[in-house]
């Protein structure tokens, strides 16, 4: 029988991710040559060839496709007797790390950390805030135990090494400055603020999801302003600068923080100078999810806090 190194066929793996023998040092803090060493070894233990040369860099041939795929079943078995092992040893204390960006923690993880120091007090979550890129890499090595981010910005759901869970189909709502000419307009659509200066970032996953958004409706936002701070979008809406979409998590839980208050049309609330509206029509959403890795979502721990994840989503939508 070949000898299946689980610590040589992480190497492999890393190659695989990275592309390069330096990065996959670099990544595993171990040297070039030592990396080659393992690789050598394992091609050696499993009788195939792992790696060919593809000009300055190396590429994995077809027997180490095959060799990867097996692997991913063996590493997500061993997530899956990890999560049972720890489920057998601490029941349902125990330490979940949450990775997470930004406007999701006051609007999801909050509420589930206030929820589980209810019903849960021997659990202990820790929450590190970190966008997409860098919450999948703490995932996949191991420095969290579940990712918060934009389904747009995750891996694929045929990534063998995550799984995913869908926790919010976040509405976004439009922000007009309070005396806009469409801003007690009935039945107001996205299609209605096409010739409308518009204020979103100048990159980054806000920049996308707006600029699909109106691109669905019909048309590509004009921005007049570049800004990813929700405190300074409101206040350029405020000042009549330009109006912009609006995430009703944000509103829930980062925007509501520094003072929503006043009465706005259609039933949404507002601050002073702006107002806030519900789109009729096709309603644009961003969607959330949390992932873990494949295999681990079992363990007692992890599966209550995606319970309490969920609540707290559920409770974001109270009329849907």
């Amino acid at each position: 029988m070949a000898d299946w190194d689980l610590k040589k066929l992480r190497i492999l793996r890393t190659l695989h991710e990275l592309g390069t023998v330096t990065a996959t040092a670099e990544a595993l803090h171990m040297t070039p040559s030592a990396v080659s060493q393992q690789l050598t070894g394992l091609a050696k233990a499993l009788g195939v060839t792992l790696l060919e040369a593809h000009g300055r860099r190396v590429r994995l041939t077809d027997a180490a496709q095959l060799v990867l795929r097996h692997a991913e079943e063996v590493f997500a078995q061993l997530e899956r007797a990890d999560a049972e092992l720890l489920g057998y040893l601490q029941g349902e204390a125990g330490q979940v790390r949450v990775g997470a960006f930004s406007t999701a923690i006051p609007a999801l993880v909050v509420p589930a950390v206030q929820e589980l120091r209810r019903t849960h007090p021997g659990l202990s979550v820790v929450v590190r805030e970190a966008e997409a890129e860098a919450a999948y890499e703490l995932l996949a090595e191991g420095s969290v135990d579940l990712a918060l981010s934009l389904a747009a910005h995750a891996p694929t759901p045929r990534d063998p090494k995550f799984s995913r869970v869908a926790l919010l189909a976040d509405p976004l709502d439009v922000a007009l400055p309070a005396g806009h000419r469409l801003a007690a307009e009935p039945g107001l659509r996205l299609a209605d603020l096409a010739g409308e200066p518009w204020i979103f970032g100048s990159s980054g996953p806000w920049s996308q999801i707006t600029t699909a958004a109106c691109e669905n409706a019909g048309f590509v936002p004009e921005q007049a302003h570049a800004a990813a701070d929700w405190s300074a979008i409101w206040a350029m809406v405020a000042a009549g600068m330009g109006v912009a979409l609006v995430p009703r998590m944000a509103m829930a839980g980062g925007i509501g923080a520094f003072g929503c208050g006043g009465a706005a049309p259609a039933g949404r609330g507002g601050r002073e100078g702006v107002a806030l509206r519900v789109l009729s029509g096709e309603q644009p959403r961003r969607h959330v999810i949390a992932a873990a890795r494949r295999g681990s979502e079992g363990a007692p721990g992890l599966a209550r806090v995606l319970a309490a994840l969920r609540q707290a989503a559920a409770a974001q939508l109270p009329g849907e």
